[in-house]
């Protein structure tokens, strides 16, 4: 299931920094950042900072990226943050050359976002392996020391 963003309106002091990141992601990536041209941003995740854990927002972009050869390709780009105390952290950031291994990125970006909870079973059959283990290992040097 996919979390999209809900369609709020952004700051433009947000929206210039966003700008900027991926400009920088551009940059990284070996683009020349006068001739290349952001042309699409859209925030694709925004989960709120809570008491319990901070926000995080996931902002896509594409657009035509000239690399140092001067050849013209389109680019999928993305940049994360994480919101902590009100503030906007940038966490990672890439271009991509096809919104495919942008999907890829975004399938790991699900996984760090989404914590382990003790409601998944897989997480509570470790627990409970954890425990007998324990008790097995507990039980072996209390009889030994009975026995001997």
């Amino acid at each position: 299931m996919r979390a999209q963003a809900p369609q709020r309106q952004f700051s433009d002091r947000v929206l210039r920094q966003v700008r900027m990141d991926s400009g920088r992601a551009l940059e990284r990536a070996h683009f020349c950042l006068e001739s290349s041209e952001i042309i699409n941003l859209r925030c694709v995740d925004d989960r709120c900072e809570t008491e319990r854990q901070f926000g995080n927002q996931l902002w896509y972009f594409e657009g035509i990226g000239v690399d140092d050869n001067a050849e013209r390709r389109n680019i999928h780009g993305v940049v994360e943050y994480s919101i902590q105390f009100g503030v906007q952290e940038i966490v990672e950031d890439g271009v991509f050359d096809t919104a495919g291994e942008r999907e890829r990125f975004r399938s790991l970006y699900n996984r760090e976002v989404n914590a382990p909870s003790w409601c998944q079973p897989a997480n509570r059959l470790l627990l409970a392996a954890v425990i007998a283990m324990s008790a097995a290992v507990l039980l072996s040097m209390l009889l030994r020391t009975w026995l001997t």
